[in-house]
């Protein structure tokens, strides 16, 4: 493992695209009214905002959903023949937009094209009575793509076009997420390192920490993978590529059924994942498991921690320490019919990392998963 600097205050001066965050992020669905209310009533996120036939937008429907400083937006097409409509089709229901909030959206276009960004969508500028909000898109892994928001002169509740929605939400019942963590990306064989150097030239990422087919494998499969970090380290994208294995990885089980590269799993973040995962699991959300000889053998292996083990091992929660602290980490089952899009739960008690630890019992939760579904 290899883990950099942080950022100097020389490079902070010279950033040619200052990032403050991830803006939200995005789902194309097949229904997005009832995907909306999966991820109301399991994950805990409330209903904001609406953009559909109501509100004069006849093309699609959206539903901004939030909890704390995560926004997702669900949206579906309205007709059969639009890109939207294309897009399920070929990768079924996942994550179109890892949208990235800016001072300057202009600036951002401008100077990711110039080192080579493909535009996805024009600079565009909307309004309404609220302000105006400057958006444009380049193109990432697959067909993701990164749109940079600029809002410093809206007021409304989300982006125009979007009309709130009542205070109160019956279908949501917060879970205490609070953040997102990381977003995952998988690319094919031999890809990873092309996208890395996409992220370094291109949007000015660095290479927070990068992990082997040693540091990742089983006795069936493996996978290599490299954090890119950004943003004073605010964001961080892993991104994965398959490794040489004797029976098909998750890597490539997700490449198949997705069609190709696309988001594998969002890392949200909380500040008691004792509480969150007991709410998440009360309310339907489905995780890995781990075997009973991994938490006799986490005291050895991670020391002391604050939370108490019977409930760690009972709620099947992973631990790992690094040099700066430990954290603790879950993830759950595919949320859709596909066997791609997950998400992982984390809380961090100092650590920086990623869970280097838990690589092994989490490939082998996956691979029982994968033997389950005929794939492995």
């Amino acid at each position: 493992m290899v883990q950099q600097p942080v950022e100097t205050a020389l490079a902070a001066e010279t950033d040619f695209l200052p990032l403050e965050g991830v803006d939200h992020l995005e789902f194309h669905v097949g229904n997005a009214k009832q995907a909306a209310y999966f991820y109301q009533s399991a994950f805990g996120m409330k209903r904001t905002a609406y953009r559909g036939l109501e509100t004069g937008t006849r093309d699609r429907a959206s539903y901004l959903l939030e909890q704390n400083r995560i926004r997702f937006v669900i949206t579906a097409p309205l007709g059969g023949d639009s890109d939207i409509a294309e897009r399920v089709r070929r990768h079924g229901d996942g994550v179109r937009d890892i949208a990235l909030t800016v001072a300057d959206a202009a600036a951002a276009l401008r100077e990711t094209v110039r080192r080579g960004a493909k535009v996805a969508r024009d600079l565009e500028t909307i309004e309404d009575e609220h302000g105006r909000v400057r958006l444009a898109s380049i193109a990432a892994y697959g067909d993701v793509v990164h749109t940079f928001v600029e809002r410093k002169d809206y007021r409304g509740p989300f982006l125009p076009g979007f009309t709130a929605t009542p205070d109160e939400d019956p279908a949501s019942r917060p879970t205490g997420l609070a953040y997102v963590d990381h977003v995952v990306g998988n690319v094919s064989l031999g890809e990873m390192d092309n996208w890395v150097r996409f992220y370094q030239d291109v949007m000015g990422f660095h290479v927070y920490q990068h992990f082997d087919d040693k540091d990742i494998s089983t006795e069936y499969s493996a996978l290599m993978s490299k954090v890119m970090a950004g943003g004073h380290d605010r964001i961080k994208f892993p991104i994965n590529e398959p490794a040489e294995g004797q029976r098909k990885s998750q890597i490539e089980e997700y490449l198949e059924y997705n069609r190709g590269p696309g988001v594998q799993h969002i890392a949200l973040g909380t500040g008691d994942i004792i509480e969150t995962v007991s709410r998440l699991r009360g309310q339907g959300v489905e995780f890995l498991a781990a075997p009973d000889s991994y938490y006799e053998a986490l005291p050895e292996r991670v020391g002391s921690i604050r939370e108490p083990l019977d409930r760690i091992r009972e709620l099947g929660i992973l631990v790992d320490r690094d040099d700066e602290g430990y954290l603790l980490q879950i993830f759950t089952k595919p949320v859709g019919d596909r066997p791609t899009l997950f998400f992982e739960i984390i809380q961090r008690r100092g650590s920086r990392s990623f869970g280097k630890g838990n690589f092994k019992a989490l490939f082998e939760a996956i691979e029982r998963e994968q033997r389950r579904r005929g794939n492995l």
